[in-house]
């Protein structure tokens, strides 16, 4: 990925976003651009214009988090915007050196598999930035069969969401989840821009899928850390899940997710007939308890 494009893009599309009224600016009759102009935006944050078209035109190197911070406040970037301003500008002082890395291959402690093993009321599941599933409870593995079937080795739910037609049923709110997917990819690409099996899998969904291709150019970025999951099972068909997102610190860039249904709502007698049927299937396309990427 090219970082200073990246950087480019991101800062002119937040610039874009923001009206005039919105920063409290009065707007003459006469713009040719939508959004504030640079000049507005360096007045905003109490930089030169100059200063403020060098850093939109990638170069972030050596800007400090003060002046990140003006920034963040001019364009009024929400959490996750400002944390991917901020990551992008850490990879852009970083040293050639460490331009390329190789995910590498890590163990699943027997210990946090046992964990989510132990969650037995509730689909609980682990997965890295690429959006791979790396240890899953049996209920997990049974709410998501569709996407463990046909989404590659380890299973892959980017993947699974924008080249599976299946993805379009089991999710319902398809788009959304897209958007969502993607904003997470691009806030993890902020992050780790030189992560050859990241950029690997960003290159095979833009190339495969016009879905990712169109959203990745939108430059958006979001947390994705507690919400509301519909689901069309074909087994127990439709569920409404609150989730909740954890970082496991001991293994960088993995999150752990638990689900769970309303209590005495339709989606938790589903949830425990799902338990059943997982019960008597065998497990397939799950993840390996001992070794993940």
């Amino acid at each position: 990925m090219d970082s200073r494009s990246d950087v480019r893009e991101f800062l002119r599309t937040r610039r874009a976003r923001v009206t005039p009224e919105q920063a409290g600016i009065v707007a003459g009759s006469r713009r040719r651009v939508p959004g504030l102009r640079r000049e507005e935006v360096a007045l905003l944050a109490n930089v030169s214009v100059d200063y403020y078209a060098r850093l939109e035109r990638g170069d972030l190197a050596g800007a400090s988090d003060d002046i990140l911070d003006a920034i963040a406040r001019a364009l009024q970037l929400d959490d996750a915007e400002a944390a991917h301003l901020f990551d992008l500008a850490r990879a852009a002082q970083r040293q050639p050196a460490s331009r390329r890395r190789t995910s590498t291959v890590q163990q699943v402690r027997p210990s946090l598999q046992r964990f989510v093993d132990a969650v037995t009321g509730a689909p609980t599941w682990v997965r890295n930035e690429r959006m791979d599933f790396i240890a899953c409870n049996a209920l997990a593995r049974a709410l998501y069969a569709p996407a463990m079937e046909n989404s590659g080795n380890p299973p892959n739910n980017a993947r699974f969401l924008f080249l599976d037609p299946a993805a379009r049923v089991f999710y319902p709110d398809w788009k959304k989840n897209m958007d969502d997917v993607v904003a997470t990819l691009r806030g993890y690409a902020g992050r780790n821009p030189h992560d050859r099996a990241l950029t690997d899998l960003i290159g095979e969904l833009a190339t495969r899928s016009d879905e990712f291709r169109i959203r990745w150019a939108a430059h958006d970025v979001r947390f994705h850390r507690t919400g509301l999951k519909r689901i069309h099972h074909p087994v127990v068909g439709d569920l409404e899940l609150s989730y909740e997102a954890m970082e496991l610190p001991a293994n960088p860039g993995w999150t752990m997710f638990s689900y769970i249904a309303e209590p005495g709502s339709a989606s938790e007698e589903r949830l425990r007939l799902l338990a059943s049927w997982a019960a008597t299937e065998p497990a397939t396309g799950a993840p390996s308890s001992s070794t993940a990427p």
